[in-house]
C-alpha cells in the first residue's frame, strides 16, 4: 500500500481506464466520505455501489447509483438502479453481473501490516476479490478512530492499493426515542424470547424495544446481520452468555459501542456469506430472528421493500435469517410491525400484498394488540389471529369482508 495525499490520489483516479468505471464503496456509516469525495471530483463519469448508503452520497449528472438496499442517501433519487437480492447472494452479483473498478474501503490504521474493516464487513472481502480478480483499484481511508475488529475484516495491507489518511469521528444515527407502540410491542416479541436464545435483529425501533426487554434473559447469544447499541446494554446487563462470542457483519451506533468495539475479542464480524448463510444461521441453538414489515396480509406474507409500488429498502437479509430461523432447533420467525401507520393514516395489516413478497411463512406476526401464531396452523387460522390479534381494531370488520372474499374462513 502507498499512502497519498488527497490531491495525488485524485490524479491517480483520473486515470482509471475504465469508461464509467463501477465503484463499490463501504456503507452503512462507514462509508468513507473524504475518499468519496476525490473520487467523485476526479471522474466525470462513473457507477456507486453501496449498502444502505447514508446522507452525504453524491447527487450530481454522471454519478450512476447502484444497490440491492436502498438507504436514506440514495432513497428516491432519479435513476437508482435497485438489483432486488438477498444480503446472501449480493457477493454473487459483484463476482460475476456487477464487477467492481475500484474499490473504496474505511479502515482502522494499520497494526502489524494489516488494517481492520472495523464496523463494516459486510460485502467488502467480496469486492476485494472481485476488483482484485479483474485488475481494479482498492483503496483506503485510513482512520484511527475506526475500531480495530477481528474476523473477516483484516486486511493486510499488500492487498491494498493506495491509502489516504484521516482521522476523524465514525458517523452515527440519529437517535430516536422509543415510543409506547414500539415498546409494547418490544415486550411482547420478548416473550417469544427464552433464556439462551440466539438472537437475530434487525434495524429499527422495535429491535430496539425488543432488547430493551430482554435484558433480564440469561444466557443470549448473537448472530445476527447487524447489531447496535441494545448488544452492548444486553452485555452490561449480564444478558449474554460470555463464552459465546457477538458475531455479526456491520455495526453502527453510538462513539461508546465503538469504544466498546475497538479490539474486543469478544466481538467477530464475519463476510455476509457467512453470517446470512440459512445452512450457518440453522446450526445456531434456538436463533430467534426479530424483523420488522411496511405490511402483512391476510396469508402472513410481509413486504419491507416497497411503499405504493416504488422501493424503500430491499430484501437486506429478511429472507435469509427468517429461513435460516425456521431451520434452527427451536428457533422462531418473527414479523413485528405497528398496527397502523400514523404518517399514511392506514392500517398495516391488507386482505393481499399488491406489491412483491419480502418473506413468508413466518413462526409468529406481532403488533401492539396481540400474537398471531402462523406456523402449525392452517391457512383460515392463520389469517383469524392475524386479523384478531394483529391488525388494529378499526381494520378488523373490512379484513373479514375481504379475508372472506379471498375464501378464508373468517
Amino acid at each position: 500500500m502507498r499512502v497519498l495525499s488527497e490531491s495525488q490520489l485524485g490524479s491517480v483516479l483520473a486515470g482509471v481506464p475504465a469508461s464509467c468505471p463501477r465503484v463499490v464503496v463501504s456503507g452503512n456509516f462507514a462509508t468513507p466520505m473524504r475518499a468519496l469525495k476525490v473520487l467523485d471530483a476526479a471522474l466525470a463519469e462513473y457507477r456507486l455501489f453501496a449498502l444502505n448508503a447514508q446522507a452525504g452520497m453524491p447527487d450530481r449528472e454522471g454519478v450512476l447509483l447502484e444497490t440491492p438496499f436502498v438507504g436514506a442517501g440514495m432513497r428516491g433519487r432519479s435513476g437508482l438502479r435497485y438489483f432486488p437480492s438477498r444480503l446472501s447472494l449480493v457477493p454473487q452479483l459483484l463476482k460475476h453481473s456487477l464487477p467492481p473498478d475500484v474499490v473504496l474501503l474505511h479502515t482502522s490504521a494499520p497494526v502489524g501490516g494489516v488494517v481492520s474493516l472495523g464496523t463494516e464487513v459486510n460485502i467488502l472481502p467480496a469486492a476485494i476479490e472481485a476488483v482484485r480478480a479483474r485488475g481494479g483499484l482498492v483503496i483506503a481511508q485510513l482512520n484511527p478512530e475506526m475500531p480495530f475488529t477481528y474476523g473477516d475484516g483484516l486486511v493486510p495491507v499488500d492487498e491494498i492499493d493506495y491509502g489516504i489518511e484521516v482521522e476523524e469521528p465514525l458517523l452515527s444515527p440519529v437517535p430516536r426515542p422509543v415510543g409506547d407502540t414500539a415498546r409494547t410491542i418490544g415486550e411482547r416479541v420478548a416473550g417469544l424470547v427464552e433464556d439462551g436464545a440466539t438472537l437475530q435483529l434487525g434495524i429499527g425501533g422495535i429491535p430496539d424495544a425488543t432488547l430493551a426487554a430482554v435484558t433480564g434473559r440469561r444466557g443470549l447469544a448473537i448472530w445476527s446481520e447487524m447489531f447496535s447499541d441494545g448488544v452492548l446494554a444486553l452485555d452490561r446487563a449480564g444478558a449474554l452468555d460470555p463464552a459465546e462470542p457477538v458475531t455479526a457483519s456491520f455495526v453502527f451506533g453510538s462513539a461508546d459501542l465503538y469504544r466498546w468495539l475497538d479490539r474486543n475479542p469478544r466481538i467477530r464480524l464475519l463476510r455476509t456469506e457467512k453470517t446470512n448463510d440459512p445452512a450457518v444461521i440453522a446450526r445456531q441453538r434456538g436463533l430467534v430472528s426479530v424483523n420488522s414489515a411496511l405490511e402483512v396480509d391476510l396469508y402472513a406474507q410481509a413486504n419491507a421493500s416497497r411503499v405504493r409500488g416504488a422501493i424503500y429498502s430491499g430484501f437486506g437479509g429478511q429472507t435469509d435469517f427468517v429461513v435460516g430461523a425456521l431451520h434452527s432447533p427451536g428457533g422462531r420467525a418473527i414479523i413485528a410491525l405497528p398496527s397502523w401507520h400514523p404518517k399514511a393514516d392506514v392500517s398495516t395489516v391488507v386482505p393481499r400484498l399488491t406489491g412483491p413478497v419480502t418473506s413468508f411463512q413466518h413462526s409468529f406476526v406481532v403488533s401492539e394488540h396481540g400474537v398471531a401464531t402462523i406456523w402449525g396452523n392452517d391457512a383460515s387460522e392463520q389469517a383469524r389471529q392475524i386479523v384478531g390479534q394483529v391488525a388494529h381494531p378499526s381494520a378488523r370488520e373490512e379484513l373479514v369482508a375481504r379475508g372472506r372474499e379471498l375464501g378464508f374462513a373468517l
